[in-house]
């Protein structure tokens, strides 16, 4: 994706290290049933005095090359981040209605959100009480070597998911959603999160038809973001982690399904055809 020298949003901060804990509540992005097990940035600490000061010059250009990565990666995201807010920002005035951008925060190792304090072992996730995207920029390698998603434009889809999630906030959909699921059975409240899920994907394609259509998009960048939506499917994730599948305990969709949705946003471009709660017979 092209993003050197093009806008970047104003509504990002990046958020200092914190201390360990777990993820709680809030949490309804793509990472929320992801487990995140490898730290490959901002590591070192005392090894430096451990092994001598022979070693001081490796290390300062390990972490020279991390924060080098780290920056890009945050340049990246703002940039990500401003063609959502021209997208929404555009199609909610074809509504008759304004939009208002989330905040983003960078976070590394754990942070205090609206909806409690979490780990980056959650994953990226919005959160709704504080209308506030959360990422932890480790997780753009994680993608690559833990879930074979590999390209700057996985990272893209994952951003437009969460920011997706944002958008159902904006128009009353997630406290709807909520509300059913507090008076349904847990398998049903895990379908009406695998509709909330897949609707959110498919804002993720329409902000891609949108960055493509501008030019910014490189050659296979959406056969990347494909890549990552068949990734982070609950068949997949459960396949990796437990050799088997359970459809009911689905929280998020299939990779089929989470592939098919975002495909529907961005041949779309609108939301002619988002109802993922009617398409589930939820309605």
């Amino acid at each position: 994706m092209k993003f050197q020298g093009r806008r970047q949003s104003r509504n990002i901060s990046r958020r200092g290290s914190s201390g360990g804990g777990f993820p709680v509540g809030g949490g309804l992005g793509i990472g929320g049933l992801i487990i995140v097990v490898l730290f490959t940035l901002l590591t070192g600490g005392n090894l430096g005095d451990i092994m001598g000061s022979t070693t001081q010059p490796n290390r300062q250009i390990e972490q020279s090359e991390n924060n080098e990565q780290s920056d890009k990666l945050y340049e990246f995201t703002s940039v990500v981040l401003a063609d959502t807010e021209d997208v929404w920002g555009s199609l909610f005035q074809n509504m008759g209605r304004e939009y208002t951008p989330p905040q983003t925060t960078i976070y590394s190792g754990a942070v205090q959100s609206g909806c409690g304090f979490a780990s980056s072992q959650v994953g990226p996730f919005y959160c709704s009480a504080d209308k506030t995207v959360y990422l932890d920029l480790t997780f753009y390698n994680d993608l690559q070597n833990k879930y074979g998603a590999a390209g700057d434009f996985a990272f893209a889809y994952v951003i437009a998911h969460e920011v997706g999630h944002h958008v159902q906030q904006e128009l009353g959909i997630l406290s709807q959603v909520q509300q059913i699921q507090q008076r349904v059975s847990q398998t049903q409240a895990n379908q009406w999160n695998v509709a909330m899920e897949l609707q959110a994907d498919y804002l993720a394609g329409v902000v891609a038809h949108h960055q493509d259509a501008a030019g910014y998009l490189d050659p296979g960048d959406i056969e990347e973001a494909m890549q990552a939506t068949i990734a982070v499917g609950d068949d997949t994730i459960q396949k990796r982690a437990q050799g088997h599948v359970v459809p009911d305990s689905f929280t998020h969709g299939s990779a089929a399904q989470r592939k098919e949705w975002y495909m529907k946003g961005y041949n779309a471009g609108d939301l002619r055809e988002w109802d993922s709660y009617t398409a589930l017979g939820l309605q």
